[in-house]
């Protein structure tokens, strides 16, 4: 690497370790410890996302797609650090270990209109039930010479400022984990709907072979020593007083020590009752080998919340733009972490409008008042190339928090 560029991003590094040692994060640590255990009320603010594609300060300079890699994660960092929300930024650079098995053994095809941020749609490789036998059952594996290489690249220019942790756990983790989103891209939304009807023991099969492949390499996993406490995943900060802290390096842990997150965004138009038929039975045995449980994304739980409280470890619940936030605050109470995520339509998106937004917020803080809430902002896909309406957002949010929580 040219000594500009190890310039460059050394100058970052140093930035974004200067902001991971500031003393609120270790503020902010003990504030999420204490929401994600139902030990306060007062409202945590979640940015996940602020259109970066569009702003000014996501350009980056270098062109190896490694090493551009990282500089747009501290470049990133940097801006969401001004944002002024509730998240933590953590002193290291992470490392995904090189995988040696990914996905079922059937290939992915996306056809693409052809525009920048067009529309897609995949070409399901699991067309009739025949082709069921075209699956592999997936394995945990890792190319060691590959990671070290990286590794070593990364440590020579980066790791006197900032550890370098290298994540070697489970390549079946976020949507992998869950079942619902690979069951989507393999066989098609459509026919999943016709399937739970026509051929719902053959969904079933499938079902069951897609829990046992994601179960046999979290455990292959676990025997390996690689689950690290890296691997958290709660869409959300994962600190939480039943479990170990977020930590580099550190593995050999159980799932037992871990958030595990699951969603069923595929499933958000069917009935409670074939939900849990067709995919929260099969989920059930992938969730109870984790501490805590996160569940829900952009679905709508409204009449779900029912089912869900069949997860033992369940601890987090999305309440997303398309869920009644009201009636979901009725039945979630205290016995869970509402995670409420407002439109990004209405809140940042299209326009700013000030009266909207805290009229919006203002309804729905009211109505969850009694829960252990926190507020997401996510799926911002465009701020109109915005880049201070984000900032502007989490201080309306805060004001509408003093005012409903004083």
């Amino acid at each position: 690497m040219p000594s500009t560029e190890q310039t460059l991003l050394r100058d970052l590094a140093k930035r974004y370790a200067a902001v991971t040692a500031a003393p609120v994060m270790d503020r902010r640590r003990a504030a999420w410890r204490q929401h994600n255990s139902l030990k306060s009320d007062r409202p945590l603010i979640y940015v996940r996302a602020a259109a970066w594609h569009e702003l000014p300060e996501a350009k980056c300079q270098l062109t190896d797609p490694f090493w551009r890699g990282y500089e747009n994660f501290l470049r990133y960092r940097l801006y969401w650090h001004t944002l002024g929300d509730d998240s933590i930024f953590e002193p290291w650079l992470t490392l995904p270990a090189v995988t040696t098995c990914e996905g079922w053994g059937v290939e992915m095809h996306y056809n693409h209109s052809g525009e920048a941020g067009g529309a897609w749609k995949a070409d399901y490789p699991i067309r009739e039930p025949g082709d069921l036998a075209k699956l592999r059952m997936p394995w945990h594996g890792i190319d060691e010479r590959q990671t070290a290489e990286r590794h070593a690249q990364l440590q020579e220019v980066l790791g006197d400022i900032l550890t370098i942790n290298i994540d070697r756990s489970s390549a079946f983790r976020k949507g992998a984990c869950e079942i619902s989103n690979d069951l989507g891209l393999l066989r098609g939304i459509e026919n999943l709907m016709l399937d739970m009807i026509d051929n719902p023991e053959w969904l079933k099969q499938l079902m069951k072979f897609m829990s046992d492949g994601i179960l046999k390499v979290h455990d292959e996993t676990e025997r390996a020593s690689d689950w690290g406490l890296c691997a958290h995943e709660n869409q959300s900060m994962p600190y939480a007083e039943e479990l170990p802290a977020p930590a580099a390096n550190v593995n050999g842990v159980s799932r037992r020590q871990l958030w595990g997150f699951f969603a069923s965004q595929e499933f958000t138009s069917v009935s409670p009752e074939m939900q849990e038929e067709f995919l929260l039975t099969y989920q059930m045995p992938i969730m109870e080998k984790f501490g805590l449980i996160a569940y829900g994304c952009c679905e709508d739980l409204t009449r779900k919340i029912d089912i869900l409280r069949k997860i033992p470890n369940l601890r987090r619940i999305a309440v997303s733009p398309f869920a009644d936030v009201a009636r979901c605050a009725e039945q979630i109470g205290r016995d869970y972490v509402l995670s409420y995520r407002p439109s990004p339509a209405d809140m940042v998106s299209y326009g700013f409008d000030p009266a909207r937004i805290r009229a919006i917020l203002r309804r729905d803080l009211a109505a969850c008042c009694h829960c252990h809430t926190d507020i997401t902002l996510k799926d911002v896909e465009t701020v109109q190339g915005d880049s201070t309406r984000v900032r502007r957002w989490v201080e309306i949010t805060r004001q509408v928090i003093e005012e409903i929580y004083g």
